[in-house]
């Protein structure tokens, strides 16, 4: 009789608490429902993500993704230049006046032999072509790449020798350039001004290039105008013209012009192409032509 009363007493103690149980099990059915769902923890949440799971977003009060959640995210845009390569071709050099055997050396221009490059013009107040070719040149491959591309440069300074015509040719060439453009600026007449784009004549190496060059031309030429630099009123029609004594365009295989960007010899082109002030804005202008011409060829 005392076991059976012991074992009574268990059992009715054991009823009770598995009634405790049931009743603190329907409070939480009742009560928030935060309480026993998932864990709300951002750091969790984020990691559940990362990880690919499904309904780790922190949920709102209301139970349902917030709107940041559902706002898509927003797309970096793609540098219009993304993936291209551009050749830049300064003119001449800062010291080829010190080397006259160096830059008289022949080589061979894709059409007959001249000299490995010349000392260029200047102003009559003593400013150098080769300095204004490369300071153009430097502020184009920045904004360039500002842009996107990849530049490639036949110099990277002014205080040097050559290279020679034929490889500047090269450089550009072995870069596989999408487009590239020599700089220069002319030593016309004094009375003449202007600009003018220099296109290629097929020659044998350039022939696949020339009506891509060709285009190029007119985009850069309608481009260039917005420099205030007029087009050139003793050089060409309209500001384009053909050439076939230039290593440069002779031997490129990729679509390529020559720039002169105005007469070093006249006064008012003078003091323009010697401004930085104008030098900044022709560079700009030459990187809206390329990026043009890169988006029309893509897009056929």
């Amino acid at each position: 009789m005392p076991r059976l009363r012991e074992y009574a007493a268990t059992a009715a103690a054991a009823t009770l608490l598995a009634g405790a149980a049931g009743l603190a099990g329907c409070g939480a059915t009742e009560g928030s429902e935060h309480a026993a769902g998932p864990t709300s923890d951002p750091t969790i949440a984020s990691t559940d993500a990362a990880a690919g799971r499904t309904g780790s977003a922190t949920p709102s009060p209301s139970g349902s993704p917030s709107a940041t959640d559902r706002a898509p995210k927003p797309k970096r845009a793609r540098p219009p230049l993304a993936g291209v390569t551009v050749g830049i071709d300064p003119g001449h050099n800062g010291l080829n006046h010190t080397a006259t055997d160096v830059i008289t050396r022949q080589v061979w221009n894709g059409r007959t032999y001249e000299d490995c490059n010349t000392t260029g013009t200047a102003t009559y107040a003593g400013y150098p072509e080769s300095r204004f070719n490369f300071r153009v040149a430097s502020f184009l491959a920045s904004e360039l790449r500002s842009r996107g591309a990849r530049v490639v440069m036949t110099r990277t300074d002014d205080t040097g020798v050559g290279p020679c015509i034929d490889q500047r040719a090269r450089i550009i060439n072995r870069a596989h350039a999408d487009v590239a453009i020599d700089i220069h600026a002319d030593g016309g007449p004094d009375s003449g001004r202007g600009f003018a784009i220099l296109q290629p004549v097929p020659s044998g190496t350039n022939d696949a290039v020339v009506p891509a060059s060709r285009r190029y031309a007119g985009i850069l030429r309608d481009s260039f105008r917005k420099t205030g630099m007029p087009t050139s009123t003793y050089d060409g029609v309209d500001g384009l013209t053909t050439r076939d004594d230039l290593a440069g365009l002779n031997l490129t295989t990729v679509p390529q012009v020559l720039l002169e960007a105005g007469n070093m010899r006249n006064a008012e082109d003078a003091a323009m192409l010697t401004s930085d002030a104008f030098q900044r804005k022709a560079a700009h202008q030459i990187a809206a032509a390329m990026t043009e011409f890169v988006r029309r060829s893509r897009d056929g």
